[in-house]
């Protein structure tokens, strides 16, 4: 099979996978994967090590919700690095050996705190290699361990994305192969509890919704970028003139709208859709007309 064949082959397996729905619909945090006898037996909890990157920011928002556009208008800014889908999450250290964990533990280090160090330096490493000082990432299922992150980051500052949880449950039914509606709802429904919790226990964080991003994108990237403590770029607004990096299926949107390199207009949630009780009440809290 020639090198392009199986390129085709492979970006036709990821389409399919980032179509179909997840094995779990929060899939956010994997079970653990070694023995008790791995972990110090005094119940050790190492301490904050320095770190690289002292204030990351995390764009914090449901799938489906316009993360990709603000990460390609964030990236378009002389300042600003925002990568496609980090994904740290799913980077874990493993201890081998019964002994490991003690040795860890007398470099005053644990397993989580082994995994931090190695998100900071990936984050550092991203940074060091553009040139710029401020690092984004959007990556949507880290909304579902924002207090993992802010553990790891405490003076990291977080950008909470909203959008209407009706359209973001059209948006997943238009994307997915013979879609379970039931899942998708319960999927949003638990993006849309820890967003909420988030918007509760983060009284610093900057709160936008998507649909001002794109009926208003100056008003609202000025304002972030205040937030962020950065000059607004009228060049963020023409991000299509920038490297973006690919666009692909399972590191962010990678849709005909995202790659025009223009804002567009957000599509509208269905007002005579039903939602389930508690996503009518999320969206009221975010202030969204009923």
């Amino acid at each position: 099979m020639s090198a392009i064949a199986k390129g085709l082959k492979r970006r036709g397996r990821l389409m399919a996978q980032a179509v179909s729905p997840p094995r779990k619909a929060l899939d956010a945090v994997p079970s653990p994967r070694r023995a008790e006898s791995q972990w110090p037996s005094d119940g050790y909890v190492a301490p904050l090590s320095p770190r690289l990157v002292r204030s990351p920011v995390f764009v914090l928002s449901s799938v489906r919700s316009g993360s990709t556009l603000l990460r390609v208008l964030l990236n378009s800014h002389s300042r600003v690095r925002a990568p496609h889908e980090m994904h740290l999450r799913t980077v874990h250290v493993r201890m081998s050996r019964e002994f490991t964990a003690d040795a860890m533990k007398e470099l005053d280090l644990d397993r989580e705190e082994l995994e931090h160090v190695l998100w900071d330096r990936v984050l550092h490493l991203e940074l060091s290699r553009s040139g710029k000082d401020v690092i984004v990432d959007k990556t949507p299922p880290n909304t579902l361990i924002w207090p993992r992150l802010h553990r790891c980051w405490p003076e990291a500052r977080f950008v909470l994305l909203l959008r209407h949880p009706g359209a973001v449950i059209q948006s997943l039914a238009s994307r997915r192969a013979d879609p379970d509606h039931e899942a998708i709802r319960a999927e949003v429904l638990g993006y849309a509890e820890k967003l909420e919790e988030a918007r509760q226990r983060l009284p610093d964080a900057h709160v936008m919704t998507y649909e001002d991003l794109t009926a208003e994108p100056e008003r609202v990237t000025r304002g972030l970028c205040a937030y962020l403590g950065v000059e607004w770029e009228s060049g963020m607004l023409d991000y299509g003139r920038q490297d973006h990096g690919t666009f692909r299926p399972q590191l962010g949107d990678w849709s005909s709208e995202i790659r025009s390199g223009r804002v567009q207009a957000a599509r509208q949630a269905d007002p005579t859709a039903e939602l389930p009780p508690r996503l009518v009440e999320m969206a009221k809290a975010w202030r969204y007309p009923g």
